[in-house]
């Protein structure tokens, strides 16, 4: 995964306060939203300011921007390598604050790992990952897209009450572009099938074509050639029809 380089982050924690967070977060983010090549750039970007943004000296913070799909959970974006690993622990026990978050749409907030069961192989990897609270904050999307925006830090009770409005307003900003990257993909999945139902209907027109000039019959008699060729060969009738486009040359005419 792409990481924009230490220069192209701005010094985030110089310039936001409570008071601003809001207003000039938003602008860096929408200026990074126009700049970034795509929207896997700007949710990268995103992280790594949010992770900035609550770190302090010798208290790093991780994020990772976590996207559920029918029967997967993925890690869309981080602010590292480490974060990334810190959610894909969560992946392999199907269970964890950012999937709790994403899929109830809710906060979910562990301040302190040691809460879970000492034999619990979730907090024993988590800290052998050397978290020791978490918090998961859902990004909510249209429809039936499920997301969470998700915090690490090695230390106890690391989100206060300012850091996880913080945390609220960075979500918001993820789900505008995560939202408009879903339209986006849903337009682009729409006219890919259209493409591919027009070529298909081209590749079978052409067929029937052939089929009318070899056996000197209607369209409506090659139409129904071309389906009892399909179906006597159990083969799809664009798959066919692209065989005989292609075989014309040396196979003889079908015929009923």
């Amino acid at each position: 995964m792409h990481h924009p380089s230490d220069n192209s982050i701005p010094d985030a924690r110089a310039r936001l306060s409570e008071a601003d967070v809001g207003v000039d977060t938003a602008e860096k983010l929408h200026q990074a939203v126009a700049t970034s090549a795509d929207v896997i750039e700007f949710l990268d970007y995103l992280a790594t300011v949010a992770a900035e943004v609550l770190s302090e000296s010798g208290r790093e913070v991780f994020c990772g921007i976590t996207l559920l799909r029918p029967r997967r959970a993925a890690t869309v974006a981080s602010s590292s390598e480490q974060a990334q690993q810190m959610d894909e622990v969560q992946y392999r026990f199907d269970d964890g604050p950012c999937l709790t978050a994403a899929r109830q749409e809710r906060e979910v907030y562990v301040p302190d790992l040691r809460q879970f069961p000492s034999g619990s192989g979730y907090r024993q990897a988590m800290e052998a990952q050397g978290v020791r609270s978490v918090l998961a904050v859902p990004i909510l999307l249209p429809e039936d897209t499920y997301s969470a925006l998700n915090l690490y830090s090695g230390h106890q009770d690391a989100f206060d009450g300012r850091a996880r409005r913080y945390v609220h307003r960075f979500a918001a900003e993820a789900a505008t572009s995560l939202g408009l990257a879903s339209h986006i993909t849903a337009l682009v999945d729409t006219g890919t099938d259209l493409r591919a139902a027009m070529a298909n209907r081209s590749t079978i027109d052409t067929a029937v074509g052939i089929i009318m000039a070899q056996n000197r019959c209607s369209q409506e008699e090659a139409v129904a050639i071309l389906r009892t060729a399909a179906s006597t060969r159990n083969i799809k009738l664009r798959d066919l029809a692209q065989h005989l486009i292609t075989s014309i040359a040396t196979t003889p005419p079908l015929s009923s």
